[in-house]
C-alpha cells in the first residue's frame, strides 16, 4: 500500500537494480535502486573450554564463515578486558588466540567476538591451567598406644593444582635404608592415616607426596626419626644342631634368629636342657653375649640322651624357644666287670669262661663284646685275649680261649668293652690247664757198645705235659718200663753185629709220649756220618730250589738230620744254616730236598752236612753257585713321610728298600706312590718314581724323595707307595694322611646377584665359593665395582667373614652404569673374579644446571643460557625457569618450563634497571633437582669486570704442596661476577698454568694445590667473569716459596703416634675449594716392618737328578730382615731363555731348601731367590747356576730302511728328540720275527759316538721278516725306536740284469750285461757286486754306474792277486735295488807265474819243511812236560772259544775236553806291499752274536756266543809280537791261501780294494766307488755259521 517492495526471504539471485515506477493522475515518476545481497558473517568453529598443564601452550580456535566481498575482524576478550596482542607469550592468528607458557594468571573466559559489514558475533570459552598438586605441609609422626607396631601419620591438604587430588603416596625409610613406597592408595580426602606392619626397635622416617591428573607433585619434608618400642624376638634361634663331644659333654651350636625378628637389639641367649622322655625340670644357662653361637653343655650323665631348646632375649624379654633337638652324650667305658665269673680247663691246651654281664646302667654305652685275658701266672706280659661279640641267648655268657700251653697254671679273667674302651677286668682266677702226654726225650745216644749190650742215654722231654712218671724203652720188640729218675739204661742180651731198633718214650699220667727212635749195630759202635758229594741245583724258583746230592756214610745208625747251609752273594761271605730237615720217618736213601724260604734274585751256594746219633758229619764241596728267579718285592718302603708342601704339590720322602730286598734286578727296580683325596673324590693316581742308583742305593740311612704335583689346593690327601721290579708290585705301605697348603680360591663367589635398591645403593648378593675351590678358610669377600667403561681401576668393598653372603654398596653415582665383580680372598690372596655384573642405579632428581649466563640483557628482556647438569641423576624431561623481583615477594616466582633440548630462553616483560633473581632447575622422572640461581640487573650499560685486587698469600698458610689465596673483589661492571679464574706460575722460567676449577664468585679466598710442588718458587694472578666476558688479569702475586716436605709436621706428629709391629687401615679423601670428597676404601698397611734389605745368603743350587734341582740357602742376615720372614719366592729358568721359561715357586718358613722339580734334562738353570715379609720382597740374588744330569734319552727320531735286497739292508735312524745328555751311542739289535728253519738268531750291533746314524746289514735270509730296534745311549740306553723290514726286493724294483758275463785282460777285468725288467720306474743306475773266495759275502764293487752302462772295466789291481772272485749286477730305479744277475763264474787274480812254480823256490820250501818239522817235534816234548800250551799274543787280538765235550757212558767218570786257545793271526797283503783294509776300532763298534741252537752241518746243535773285538786303529802292524802275526811280506799265492780261499774255514771282514783311502779310526773306512764318484762304506756286519766258524781276524789253520 504504501509502495514498498518487501523480498521475503531474500536470496542471491535477488541482488539488481530495481525500478519504483508511481503513476497518478498527474503523470508518472519512477527512481531506480540497486540491491545488494551479502552472506551474512557468523563464527563457525567457536572456541571450546580448555584444561592446559602450567607451562604448555593453549590454542583457543576461533574461525567465521562471510562473504568474500567484506573484511572481517576479531578480537578477544579476557571477561571484560580486551587483550592485546604482544608478539610475546600472547598472540592471535587467523581468529584463533595462542597463549604459550601458560600459569595460573592465564585462567579465565575467553570471549572471540567477529565484527564485518555483514554481521558480528560473540562466543566465549572458559581456560583453565592445571598444575602439580603442592607437597603436603605439617607432616607429623608419632607413636600409636593401642600398637605397638604400628604409628599415626598426620598431615594438611596441600594446593591440588586446579586438580582435584586423585590419592596420596606415602613412603617410608626403615633404619636409614632407601625410601619405599608403603602405600600409594591413600584417599585424597584423609588427612591422617596409621601405619602398621613395623618392626619393633628400628627408626622410620616418613614422606608423603599428592597426586592428581597432573602428576605426582613434590614430596613433604621427611618426620623426625621415630624409633619404635622394643619387643622380646619373635623367632627362635635357627640352625640349632647338637652333637655330643666327650661322654660327658654335648656342643650345641646356632645361628641367631632371622633379623627381622629381632625386634631389638639381641642381648644374648637362654639354652635350657633336660633328660629326654622325663617329666624333670629344664637346667637353664645363659649366654650374655649375642655374638656368641655356641655353648659346651658339660656335667652331663654317660651315654644319656637329652633334650635341649634355645631362645634369644632382648631388653623387652625373652622369645620364643626353639624346636627341642635330642642328642646323646658319647659312650663311656663300662663301670663294672662282668658278674660270676668262672673259668675252667676243658682240655690240656682250653679254658672255658662263664659269666653274666655287668648291670645295663653301668656299661655306659652299647656294649661291643667281652675280652677273655689268660696269662701265664709268671708272665703277665704273656697275654692271650679273646674276643667274645655279645650275641648269645640268655643271661649266661660263655667263651672258650684255645692254644694254651699244657700243664700250665694259668690266671684268667674277662672284662666288657665299648667304643671308647675297655671297662675293668674280674677278678683273675688261678687255675690249670690238664696232663697231657710228654713230648720227646732228647739227647738220646749210645755208650759201651758191646757185643751183646749197649748203654742208652737221654735227657727229659723239653715238653713235660705233666708229671713225668717214667719212661718206657723199646729194643727191637723188646720193651721196658722204668722209673721216672731213670735218664739210662744198659740193653743186654743182644746179638752180635746185629741191627736194633731202639725207641725211648716219655709217660705221664695222660699216658706214653712221643718215641725217640735210632738204629744200632751191636758190636759196631756208630760213627760220624760220611760227607755229602756231587751236589746238584734244580728246579730254582724265586724262593725255593731242589738240591740232589749223594749221600755220604750213615755212620752204621740211621741219619736224623740233614743241615744244608748257604752262602748268599760271593765267596767271601759267612756260611750260615739256610735249612734244616729231621728225618723223623728213619727213611734211609734220602738224595734231595727242596731248600724252602730263599730270598729272590740272590746268588747262592750251597753245602751239606748230614747229623747221625754221634753227630754230624763234615760239610760237603760246596755246590756251583745259582741265582734265584726274580720275584715281586716283599716289603714296602718305610718311613713314609712328608718333606714339604705347597698349593698344588706334596714332597714325599722315603727309605728306599735294601739292595737285599730288590727280590729283582735294579734296573728294573722302582716305586710307585698313589695319591688320592681323603674325601673319595676324584680318581686314584699313580706316580712312578725309578731308583736312584749311583748315589748308594739300598744304603741304610739313605732317603728317596719325589715331588707329587697337580694337586687340588687345600685338600686331604691319602698317600701310601710300594716298591715294584719287573716281575710285580710289592705290598703297599701304611697310608699316610696330610694335606697341601691353602691358596687363593681357585672359584669365584657363585649366584652373583645385583638390584639396585636406590639412586645411591646396589645391593649385592651371592652365594659362597663352592667348597672344592676354596682352597683355604675364606677371609671374606671383595666387591670390584666401577663405572661401566672407566679406564681406571675398580673401587673395592671388603666384606669380612666366611658366611657373608650379601653387601649394600652406597655413595654411588646416580642414574649410572656399574660393572660389579666379586673375589673371595684367603690369607694368600684374592680368587679369580666372578663374571662382570652391569646394573644402574635407580634414577633422582637431578642436580643443579651449570654455567648459567646471561649473554642478553634488555630493559624488558633478558636471553638464560645454560648447559645441562653434569649429574643428570637420570633422563632430563625438562627444564624449569623461575624469576622474580630481587626486591619482591621471595616465595612468589614466575615459572616457565621449556623442553628437555633448550639451551637457552628469552625472558620479556621485564621492569627496565632492576634486579631480577633467576632460578634455573631440571626435572627427571623422580622430579625437580636443585636449583642454579644468579642475580641479573636489567640494564643494557653493562661492561666487563674489574681484575680482583690485592691478591696475597700469608705466610703462615703456605706449605710444602699447597698455600693459602687472598683478594679483593673488584667491580662488577653492572653486571653480577659468575666465577673466577685462577693461574699460577712456576719460576723462573714456566708457563702460566690455568687452575683445573672455576671458583664461585661469592669467595674472597681459596686453598691452591694443583701441581704445586715443594720447595719450589710461583707467582699467581686471577681474572673474573661476568655476563660480559672476561676481565683483565690480576697483578702478579709477590712471589710465593713452597715450603720443603720435611717442614710438613702433620705427617710427622701423625706417624709419632703410629706402634710398631701393629696393621693400621689408612683412607685418603681429596677435597677442592667446594669441600672433601668421600673416603676412599681402607688399605690395609704393616708399620715396623719393612721389605727384606738384603737377599738369602749361602745360595747353592746342586743338581739331584736329570729334572730335578735342589736349592739350599741361609737366612737373610737378622739385621737386614726388617721383620719376620714369611717365606722366600724362586725364580729359575733355562740359561738363555728366560722370557719363555721363567718359572716361580714359593717355599714358606722355615723351609731354607726346594727342590725344583720337572725340569728339563741336561739342561743349565739359572736361580735366583728373594725373602719376603709382611711388607713386601726383598730384593733378588744374584743368578746361581747350574745343570740338570743326565739321562737316558728319548727314542730315535725315525728308523728307515734303504738298498733292501734279499741279503742285506742299509739301516738309517735319527738323532733322539730329547737327547738328555752327550749321546755316546747306539744299539742296533735285530732278529727274525719267526725263527729261520728252527734258529731264532738276536744279533746286537754297539755303534759308538753320535755321528755315525747308519748301519749296512748283510747277513739277512731272504724272504724273512726282520724287527730292527735302535736305543740311543747317553748314561744309559733309551727307548727303543722299532720297524720291521722284510729282505727281498721292494715292489716296483728293477728285475735281474741279463747275460752277464766277464772278460779278462792281463791288466783288468771287463764286466758286460744286458737291461732286464726296468720295474715301475725307469733304471737310474747299476751296482756291480764282487764275492772275495776268501770271505764268501757279497759286498759293493762298484757303486751306481749310470743308466746307460752295459759294461764296466776294472783294473787288475783292485783285485787281491791269488784270490777268487764272482761278480754280479744289480739294477737301481727309485723304488729301491732289484733283483741280481746271475753271478759269474769264478775269476781267479793270477798276473804272472807264481814264485812257488819256480824250481828255486821248491828247494827252499823243501829246507824250511825240515826245519819246521824238527822245531814242530822239540816244542810236543816241551809241552808235554808242561801240559798246558801258551799263548804268545799280546792280549790285543785274542778270542777265546771253549767247547765242551762230556762222554759219560753208564758208570764212567765224565771226560771233559777243552779246545786249546788258539792265538794265531795271519795278516794277508796285497801286491806291492798294500795292507789289508783298516778293520772298524773298537771305539766305533761293538758285535755280539748271540746264535740261540745254530745249525752245524753234521746236524750237532751247539750255542754259541761270540765276542768280536778288533785291535784299536791307533796301533800299528808292526807293534804285533812275531807270535801274534807272519811276515809282513807274503807271497801272491801260498798253501796258506790255499785254505784261506775257502770260506768254509775262514771269514773275516772285508778287505779294502787298492786305491782305496782309508778313514781315520773315528770314521770307520769306505769303498772307491766307479770313476763316477765316492759314495761312503757302510759298516757290516757278517755272521757265518758252519761246522767250525773261525774268530774273525785269525787264521782258521790249526
Amino acid at each position: 500500500e504504501s509502495g514498498g517492495l518487501l523480498v521475503e526471504p531474500i536470496r542471491m539471485e535477488d541482488s539488481g537494480d530495481y525500478t519504483c515506477t508511481a503513476a497518478g493522475a498527474d503523470g508518472s515518476i519512477n527512481a531506480t535502486a540497486t540491491l545488494t545481497v551479502w552472506i551474512r558473517t557468523f563464527i563457525s568453529v567457536p572456541p571450546v573450554d580448555q584444561r592446559v598443564i602450567k607451562g604448555t601452550t593453549a590454542t583457543l580456535d576461533c574461525s567465521a564463515t562471510h562473504d568474500p566481498r567484506v573484511n572481517i575482524s576479531f578480537q578477544w576478550q579476557r571477561g571484560a578486558v580486551p587483550l592485546q596482542p604482544s608478539g610475546g607469550r600472547v598472540s592471535i592468528l587467523s581468529g584463533s588466540l595462542t597463549i604459550s607458557q601458560t600459569w595460573s594468571g592465564d585462567i579465565g573466559d575467553y570471549t572471540c567476538t567477529v565484527t564485518s559489514q555483514a554481521g558480528n558475533q560473540s562466543r566465549s570459552a572458559r581456560l583453565e591451567v592445571i598444575e602439580l598438586p603442592h607437597s603436603p605441609r605439617s607432616l607429623s609422626v608419632s607413636l600409636n598406644d593401642s600398637d605397638s607396631r604400628s604409628v599415626l601419620l598426620s598431615w594438611v591438604r596441600p594446593f591440588d593444582g586446579n586438580s582435584p587430588l586423585l590419592h596420596y603416596i606415602l613412603e617410608l625409610s626403615e633404619n636409614n635404608s632407601p625410601w619405599k613406597v608403603y602405600t600409594s592408595e591413600v584417599g585424597p580426602a584423609v588427612t591422617q592415616v596409621s601405619v602398621g606392619g613395623l618392626t619393633p626397635a628400628r627408626t622410620y622416617q616418613f614422606r608423603l607426596c599428592a597426586v592428581n591428573q597432573v602428576g605426582r607433585g613434590q614430596y613433604s619434608g621427611e618426620t623426625q626419626r621415630l624409633m619404635l618400642r622394643e619387643e622380646a624376638p619373635s623367632a627362635p634361634p635357627k640352625n640349632m644342631v647338637a652333637s655330643g663331644r666327650t661322654n660327658q659333654s654335648i656342643m650345641v651350636q646356632w645361628q641367631p634368629p632371622p633379623e627381622p625378628q629381632h625386634n631389638g637389639l639381641l642381648r644374648g641367649y637362654v639354652l635350657r636342657y633336660r633328660l629326654a622322655g622325663l617329666p624333670g625340670e629344664y637346667q637353664e644357662k645363659n649366654i650374655s653375649s649375642p655374638e656368641t653361637n655356641y655353648c659346651l653343655l658339660s656335667d652331663l650323665i654317660i651315654w644319656t640322651q637329652y633334650q635341649i631348646q634355645l631362645a634369644a632375649y632382648t631388653a623387652a624379654g625373652l622369645g620364643e624357644y626353639s624346636t627341642a633337638v635330642t642328642e646323646y652324650t658319647l659312650q663311656g667305658v663300662p663301670t663294672a666287670p662282668p658278674q660270676a665269673v668262672e673259668v675252667t680247663a676243658v682240655s690240656s691246651s682250653a679254658i672255658r669262661f662263664t659269666w653274666n654281664p655287668p648291670p645295663q646302667q653301668f656299661i655306659n654305652g652299647i656294649n661291643q663284646g667281652y675280652k677273655l685275658l689268660v696269662w701265664p701266672e709268671h708272665s703277665p706280659e704273656a697275654v692271650t685275649i679273646v674276643t667274645i661279640t655279645p650275641d648269645y641267648p640268655g643271661s649266661r655268657l660263655t667263651g672258650l680261649v684255645v692254644g694254651l700251653r699244657k700243664f700250665t697254671w694259668y690266671l684268667g679273667s674277662t672284662l666288657c668293652f665299648t667304643t671308647p674302651g675297655d671297662g675293668p677286668k674280674s677278678p683273675p682266677i688261678l687255675l690249670q690247664t690238664h696232663e697231657d702226654t710228654p713230648g720227646p726225650v732228647g739227647h738220646l745216644s749210645f755208650t759201651e757198645i758191646l757185643d751183646t749190650s749197649l748203654r742208652v742215654s737221654w735227657a727229659e722231654p723239653k715238653d713235660k705235659n705233666g708229671i713225668i712218671t717214667g719212661s718206657e724203652g723199646n729194643a727191637s720188640c723188646e720193651e721196658r718200663a722204668l722209673a721216672n729218675s731213670t735218664l739210662q739204661y744198659k740193653v743186654t742180651s743182644l746179638t752180635s753185629m746185629t741191627s736194633y731198633a731202639l725207641e725211648v718214650a716219655a709217660m705221664t699220667a695222660a699216658g706214653r709220649g712221643v718215641a725217640t727212635t735210632s738204629t744200632i749195630s751191636s758190636g759196631v759202635p756208630p760213627e760220624l756220618p760220611g760227607v755229602p758229594s756231587n751236589l746238584v741245583i734244580s728246579n730254582i724258583s724265586p724262593r725255593s730250589a731242589t738240591l740232589r746230592f749223594r749221600p755220604g756214610s750213615d755212620g752204621k745208625t740211621v741219619i736224623s738230620k740233614w743241615i744244608v747251609e748257604g752262602q748268599r752273594d760271593g765267596k767271601e761271605e759267612e756260611w750260615r744254616v739256610v735249612y734244616e730237615r729231621e728225618n723223623r720217618e728213619k727213611q734211609p736213601d734220602v738224595d734231595s730236598m727242596e731248600i724252602p724260604d730263599l730270598l729272590p734274585f740272590t746268588l747262592y751256594r750251597f753245602r751239606l752236612r748230614q747229623e747221625n746219633i754221634v753227630g754230624s758229619s763234615p760239610s760237603s764241596t760246596p755246590s756251583r753257585m745259582i741265582q734265584t728267579l726274580q720275584s715281586a718285592p716283599d716289603t714296602p718302603p718305610n718311613n713314609l713321610t712328608l718333606v714339604t708342601a705347597t698349593q698344588t704339590s706334596l714332597t714325599l720322602r722315603w727309605a728306599p728298600l735294601p739292595v737285599s730286598e730288590y727280590n729283582g734286578s735294579p734296573e728294573t727296580v722302582g716305586y710307585r706312590v698313589c695319591v688320592r683325596r681323603a674325601d673319595g673324590r676324584g680318581e686314584e693316581r699313580m706316580e712312578e718314581v725309578a731308583e736312584v742308583r749311583g748315589q748308594g742305593s739300598g744304603v741304610s740311612g739313605q732317603q728317596s724323595e719325589t715331588m707329587l704335583e697337580g694337586l687340588a689346593e687345600w685338600t686331604d690327601y691319602q698317600l701310601k707307595i710300594q716298591a715294584f721290579n719287573s716281575i710285580g708290585a710289592g705290598p703297599w705301605s701304611n697310608t699316610l694322611t696330610t694335606h697341601t697348603k691353602e691358596s687363593v680360591p681357585s672359584g669365584c663367589p657363585v649366584n652373583v646377584s645385583v638390584e639396585a635398591v636406590s639412586s645411591t645403593r646396589i645391593l649385592v648378593t651371592w652365594s659362597p665359593v663352592p667348597e672344592m675351590q676354596r682352597n683355604g678358610p675364606i677371609l671374606g669377600y671383595k666387591v670390584l665395582y666401577a663405572v661401566k667403561d672407566c679406564v681406571g681401576a675398580p673401587s673395592v668393598w671388603s666384606v669380612p667373614g666366611e658366611r657373608s653372603v650379601s653387601v649394600l654398596l652406597g655413595e654411588l653415582l646416580k642414574y649410572t652404569v656399574y660393572q660389579i665383580q666379586l673375589v673371595a680372598f684367603t690369607q694368600l690372596g684374592d680368587g679369580p673374579p666372578s663374571p662382570r655384573t652391569l646394573h644402574r642405579t635407580k634414577d633422582d632428581v637431578p642436580g643443579p644446571p651449570v654455567r648459567l649466563l646471561f649473554p642478553e640483557v634488555r630493559l624488558t628482556s633478558v636471553r638464560v643460557v645454560w648447559q645441562p647438569p653434569p649429574d643428570p641423576n637420570g633422563i632430563i624431561l625438562g627444564y624449569q625457569i623461575a624469576y622474580r623481583l630481587d626486591a619482591g615477594d621471595p616465595m612468589r616466582f614466575t615459572t616457565v618450563e621449556v623442553g628437555s633440548t633448550a639451551r637457552q630462553f628469552t625472558v620479556s616483560s621485564l621492569t627496565g634497571d632492576q634486579a631480577y633473581v633467576f632460578k634455573l632447575t631440571a626435572r627427571t622422572s623422580q622430579g625437580w633437582g636443585r636449583a642454579q640461581e644468579a642475580v641479573v640487573i636489567t640494564t643494557e650499560r653493562r661492561e666487563r669486570p674489574s681484575p680482583p685486587r690485592k691478591l696475597s698469600v700469608p705466610q703462615g698458610e703456605i706449605q710444602s704442596r699447597r698455600l693459602r689465596l687472598h683478594w679483593v673483589a673488584g667491580l662488577t661492571g653492572s653486571s653480577p661476577l659468575r666465577y673466577y679464574c685462577l693461574q699460577t706460575r712456576e719460576l723462573p722460567t714456566g708457563d702460566w698454568t690455568s687452575h683445573s676449577a672455576d671458583i664461585p664468585h661469592n669467595y674472597t679466598c681459596v686453598y691452591v694445590f694443583y701441581r704445586l710442588k715443594p720447595f719450589t718458587s710461583y707467582k699467581l694472578r686471577m681474572l673474573a667473569t661476568n655476563d660480559v666476558g672476561d676481565s683483565n688479569y690480576s697483578k702478579e702475586t709477590e712471589t710465593v716459596i713452597t715450603l720443603q716436605d720435611g717442614r710438613r709436621q702433620e705427617g710427622g706428629r701423625e706417624g709419632g703416634r703410629l706402634k710398631k709391629f701393629k696393621c693400621y687401615e689408612i683412607v685418603m679423601t681429596t677435597y677442592n675449594i667446594v669441600g672433601e670428597s668421600p673416603p676412599s676404601e681402607p688399605a690395609t698397611v704393616s708399620v715396623g716392618e719393612a721389605a727384606p734389605s738384603l737377599p738369602p745368603q749361602s745360595i747353592r743350587v746342586v743338581p739331584v737328578s736329570p729334572t730335578v734341582l735342589e736349592v739350599t740357602w741361609d737366612l737373610p742376615p737378622l739385621h737386614t730382615q726388617n721383620g719376620l720372614i714369611q717365606g722366600y719366592k724362586i725364580h729359575y729358568w733355562q740359561g738363555d731363555r728366560q722370557n719363555e721359561t721363567e718359572k716361580v715357586t714359593v717355599v714358606f718358613v722355615p723351609d731354607t731348601r726346594v727342590r725344583l722339580v720337572n725340569l728339563t734334562c741336561y739342561t743349565s738353570y739359572l736361580v735366583t731367590l728373594s725373602a719376603f715379609n709382611v711388607a713386601g720382597d726383598g730384593p733378588p740374588s744374584e743368578p746361581r747356576g747350574a745343570k740338570t744330569l743326565q739321562a737316558a734319552p728319548s727314542q730315535p727320531s725315525f728308523l728307515s730302511f734303504s738298498e733292501v735286497t734279499g741279503w742285506s739292508v742299509n739301516v738309517s735312524w735319527g738323532a733322539p728328540s730329547a737327547s738328555n745328555g752327550v749321546v755316546e751311542g747306539y744299539r742296533v739289535v735285530y732278529q727274525p720275527t719267526q725263527p729261520v728253519q728252527g734258529v731264532s738268531r738276536v744279533v746286537t750291533v754297539e755303534v759308538k759316538g753320535s755321528w755315525q746314524r747308519w748301519l749296512k746289514v748283510r747277513d739277512l735270509t731272504k724272504g724273512v721278516i726282520y724287527r730292527f730296534s735302535v736305543q740311543a745311549r747317553t748314561v744309559s740306553y733309551g727307548p727303543a725306536a722299532h720297524c720291521n723290514v722284510t729282505s727281498q726286493p721292494l715292489q716296483g724294483t728293477p728285475g735281474s740284469p741279463m747275460e752277464m758275463s766277464v772278460t779278462k785282460s792281463s791288466s783288468a777285468l771287463t764286466i758286460h750285461w744286458s737291461e732286464g725288467d726296468a720295474g715301475a720306474g725307469p733304471v737310474i743306475g747299476y751296482i756291480i757286486e764282487a764275492r772275495p773266495s776268501d770271505e764268501g759275502m757279497w759286498d759293493s764293487f762298484v757303486r751306481l754306474l749310470p743308466p746307460s752302462s752295459r759294461s764296466v772295466t776294472v783294473e787288475m789291481d783292485r783285485l787281491r792277486s791269488g784270490v777268487g772272485y764272482e761278480f754280479r749286477v744289480i739294477a737301481v730305479n727309485r723304488y729301491g735295488y732289484g733283483e741280481p744277475s746271475t753271478p759269474s763264474t769264478a775269476l781267479a787274480a793270477l798276473w804272472d807265474r807264481p814264485f812257488y812254480e819256480e824250481w828255486w823256490f821248491l828247494l827252499v820250501l823243501s829246507l824250511i819243511g825240515l826245519i819246521m818239522i824238527l822245531m814242530l817235534v822239540f816244542s810236543l816234548l816241551l809241552h808235554g812236560h808242561n801240559h798246558k800250551y801258551r799263548s804268545c799274543s799280546t792280549g790285543k787280538h785274542v778270542s777265546t772259544v771253549e767247547e765242551s765235550v762230556t762222554l759219560d757212558n753208564g758208570g764212567f767218570t765224565a771226560l771233559e775236553l777243552n779246545s786249546r786257545t788258539l792265538n794265531n793271526k795271519s795278516n794277508f797283503h796285497k801286491k806291492n806291499g798294500t795292507r789289508s783294509p783298516p778293520r772298524p776300532s773298537p771305539g766305533l763298534l761293538h758285535y755280539s752274536d748271540e746264535d740261540l741252537c745254530d745249525n752245524y752241518n753234521n746236524g750237532a746243535i751247539l750255542t754259541e756266543s761270540t765276542t768280536l773285538t778288533e785291535k784299536p786303529a791307533d796301533i800299528s802292524e808292526s807293534e804285533v809280537t812275531d807270535s801274534d802275526c807272519e811276515d809282513d811280506h807274503h807271497p801272491k799265492h801260498s798253501f796258506v791261501n790255499h785254505y784261506m780261499s775257502d770260506p768254509t774255514y775262514y771269514n773275516s771282514w772285508k778287505r779294502q780294494p787298492k786305491g782305496l783311502k782309508g778313514l781315520s779310526p773315528a770314521s770307520g773306512y769306505e769303498e772307491c766307488s766307479s770313476a763316477d764318484g765316492a759314495e761312503p762304506y757302510y759298516q757290516t756286519v757278517v755272521t757265518q755259521h758252519s761246522s767250525r766258524t773261525p774268530v774273525t781276524g785269525f787264521s782258521s789253520f790249526v
